[in-house]
């Protein structure tokens, strides 16, 4: 099936239609905050399964190494790009958005990946919650020396302990991880049990998850009016370049085609949940409508329409 006739996708677009009419249409918070929580224990949970069978092997190693240093590396370099067109706070917001990964652009390409009937690790659950935190680290270390720098700034700085702690204890983080163990300790008989909640309703929720993250990205389209135009050619062309920079990366290391397209759709994704949840408290002097505005507005829909269907045909040539 063409990606783009993917009755998930086109729930999205038809989200996306709605909301730029100005429709009344719209999920209330607590559903689409159970969507959310529902499609990361699944996820979870499946890759939990994977695991109980495949076990622990040096290549599923390398792969969340690999995770782990494109969550390092990418907001790293971000900033040391932007924090020259941009104030060095609003670059080290950015920094955390795209250094970070959306969950739900990676949970609709596990789905398109098992349409395509293209195989990935269990384990690549693990890798989307290792990558989730660091760039959050980073970006509050880095906020944290800039306001020493500062002395006209009166921002207290942020505590990395309550970071820490509170990147590691996310619901949807440890609802994941925990969803993961499970998984792995009751194996297939769990899996048998969980299919008809895990497997049979996925593609449906994802569905309706979907729809209302059309609605929302639609409404954030205007927030990116007025912004730099550094930023709107940031929010347009990092994604990309970050996943064919992890595209080498995982040629040269030999990872799987399946693993290695994950790893390019996170290495493009942007936060627009958890990091923004965590900037409003840690770096209150930069507007939630410039990093929500390029990460919701441009990067996600850009990922979910295009992004999948052509990370997909580049990596299938090259791996």
């Amino acid at each position: 099936m063409n990606i783009l006739l993917d009755p998930t996708i086109l729930f999205f677009i038809f989200g996306i239609f709605a909301g730029l009419v100005k429709s009344n249409l719209e999920i209330p918070p607590q559903i689409s905050r159970f969507l959310s929580l529902y499609l990361l224990m699944a996820l979870g949970l499946k890759g939990g399964f994977a695991l109980n069978k495949s076990g622990f092997t040096p290549e599923i190693a390398m792969s969340l190494g690999l995770a782990i240093l494109l969550a390092i590396c990418i907001p790293l370099i971000c900033y040391n790009l932007l924090n020259r067109k941009l104030a060095k706070l609003d670059a080290a917001a950015i920094a955390a958005t795209y250094g970070s990964i959306s969950a739900v652009t990676f949970i609709t390409t596990t789905q398109v990946l098992d349409q395509s009937g293209i195989t990935y690790g269990g384990h690549m659950a693990a890798a989307m919650a290792l990558m989730e935190s660091p760039a959050i680290i980073i970006a509050i270390i880095l906020a944290n020396r800039i306001r020493q720098q500062s002395p006209s700034n009166s921002s207290a700085s942020i505590s990395l302990g309550k970071v820490f702690h509170e990147s590691f204890t996310d619901g949807g983080q440890l609802l994941l991880l925990g969803a993961l163990v499970i998984g792995l300790v009751s194996g297939d008989a769990g899996q048998k049990v969980m299919a008809p909640f895990s497997i049979d309703l996925f593609k449906g929720l994802l569905a309706f998850f979907l729809l209302d993250m059309g609605l929302l990205a639609a409404k954030s389209l205007g927030e990116i009016k007025g912004k730099p135009l550094i930023t709107l050619v940031y929010a347009f062309g990092a994604p990309p370049v970050h996943a064919l920079l992890t595209l080498s990366l995982c040629h040269l290391l030999d990872i799987p085609l399946g693993d290695t397209i994950l790893l390019m759709i996170l290495a493009a994704s942007a936060s627009y949940i958890a990091v923004p949840a965590v900037l409003r408290q840690a770096m209150p002097e930069v507007s939630p409508a410039l990093y929500m505005g390029m990460s919701l507005g441009i990067t996600f829909p850009l990922n979910i329409i295009f992004g999948i269907p052509i990370y997909i045909a580049i990596a299938k040539y090259f791996i």
